[in-house]
């Protein structure tokens, strides 16, 4: 509190609890382990910066983004509650115009179309204005404010690098404090991505469980890691290692090996036979045609075109414009449901030998991705180098296992697309996988007289070309 105030401190916290709300940098993120009061100290930080605020006749406004509904609930009722309660009972005679009071209510983000969206609000308001207001976590409700903001589990928030998108640039017309605090969640996600970055402003502070038990938290390590029973799980809850999902079907480290600078660029194509993948799309998702090309035994990425909310005739126009540049031998398409209309025009416009459309049932899903994996794993494929959405939806796809023990392939939230790069990469390295007559050329002596003295001009392979037999 204010050097004003000669009262004992309200709540004895623990020392790193204590550097984490002394460190006044506007930039601040914390990396914690489980149980050990990020929450808790965050939100006392909070508390108090209102407090300081009322006794110093300062204005202040405070937005808390958690996970969900339920989450901001818990966040306000066992944390922000208490403290204010607290802090009020200690430091009501310096205070004048009355005491906090809590409200619920409805934050209302307009959309382009329909009707506005509705989150449930929870808010404590001051008597001299200031408030904190506690939400759930997405675009809208991160778009909504200019305040002091925190990110609470942010590892944990679906569509993490979209709020960041829309939240750091309403941050940063102002001098309002951003606070970002989490357990690991794997390296899917905005919040790896801002602990692990070089030369930034953040100002970081890292606790894992032994730091914080060494520092005085009441924990008992060894029952806590029995009762966990899972080592993976203990490593990046309580130690805080950066643990890939085992979940995720590709991780970053398989990504990382097939990456290379040369791989999807168009000029580099050397007119070697081409397999592609064509995911469909309609409204917002994303359209995506990934080109391979075949040099030697390895599938070189040669293009990757991606467009939102192209129409149907678009998207015939860029196939079309793929089977025009490059040596097409066979192109797997998306026959799904809006599929099948696009699947049918491009077999009779490119060849029913050349086009195949995939019904995406479970099985196909799984065979599709299995045969990307293996490719991957055997480094028989290259792909564009640093790019980081590309980077994120092959990593979205998770494997479930259900109660039949039969694995599910599922894509998660937190991409630009629906994993669509991810499933326009696997049917072109699935249709790479179908045998094909190369073309071949043999000369063949002339007859003498009749049909046979001239040449027979024959059409070779998929791609249409002429040869002399």
């Amino acid at each position: 509190m204010s050097a004003v105030v000669t009262t004992a401190p309200v709540i004895n916290f623990l020392p790193y609890q204590k550097a984490w709300i002394a460190d006044d940098s506007r930039f601040k993120i914390g990396m914690f382990a489980r149980q050990t009061g990020k929450t808790f100290s965050t939100g006392g930080e909070c508390a108090d910066d209102c407090f300081k605020g009322w006794i110093e006749d300062r204005r202040t406004r405070w937005v808390i983004l958690s996970r969900g509904e339920r989450q901001a609930a818990e966040m306000m009722t066992e944390v922000i509650k208490p403290f204010t309660k607290a802090f009020y009972e200690v430091y009501n005679t310096l205070l004048k115009g009355g005491e906090p009071t809590f409200h619920e209510g409805e934050f209302r983000a307009p959309q382009e179309k329909g009707p506005d969206a509705v989150y449930k609000a929870l808010e404590v308001a001051f008597p001299n204005g200031s408030r904190i207001t506690a939400l759930p976590a997405n675009p809208d409700t991160a778009r909504g404010f200019s305040a002091n903001v925190i990110l609470d589990e942010f590892a944990f928030h679906a569509k993490s690098r979209e709020i960041w998108a829309v939240l750091f640039p309403v941050i940063s017309k102002g001098r309002q404090k951003l606070r970002v605090i989490s357990t690991p969640n794997g390296k899917g996600n905005k919040f790896y991505e801002l602990m692990t970055a070089e030369d930034t402003v953040w100002s970081r502070h890292v606790v894992d469980i032994y730091e914080a038990v060494r520092q005085g938290l009441d924990r008992d390590i060894d029952m806590l890691r029995k009762g966990m029973a899972d080592p993976d799980a203990w490593a990046q809850e309580y130690e805080l290692q950066w643990l890939d999902e085992a979940s995720a079907w590709l991780d970053y480290d398989l990504i990382g090996s097939c990456e290379h600078p040369a791989a999807g660029l168009p000029g580099l194509y050397q007119g070697g036979p081409c397999f592609v993948g064509v995911d469909i799309a309609a409204r917002g998702d994303l359209f995506v045609i990934w080109v391979q090309e075949q040099v030697g035994d390895v599938l070189w990425t040669r293009e990757v075109i991606t467009r939102r909310r192209a129409t149907f005739f678009e998207q015939d126009q860029l196939l079309a414009d793929v089977f025009r540049r490059y040596h097409v031998v066979r192109c797997r398409m998306d026959q799904t449901g809006m599929g099948e209309k696009p699947v049918e025009d491009a077999k009779r416009r490119h060849g029913e030998s050349r086009v195949e459309g995939v019904i995406f049932s479970a099985a196909a899903k799984l065979d599709m991705a299995t045969a990307l994996k293996e490719a991957m794993q055997d480094r028989k494929t290259r792909i564009p180098a640093g790019d980081v959405p590309l980077r994120a939806d092959l990593h979205a796809i998770k494997k479930q296992v259900g109660v039949t023990g039969t694995p599910r392939l599922i894509a998660d939230g937190d991409t630009d697309g629906h994993a669509d790069r991810f499933w326009s990469f696997a049917m072109a390295t699935s249709a790479a996988q179908t045998s094909y007559q190369p073309y071949a050329y043999q000369a063949v002596p002339r007859h003498g007289g009749g049909d046979f003295d001239r040449d027979i001009r024959i059409t070779g392979g998929f791609g249409g070309k002429t040869g002399v037999w």
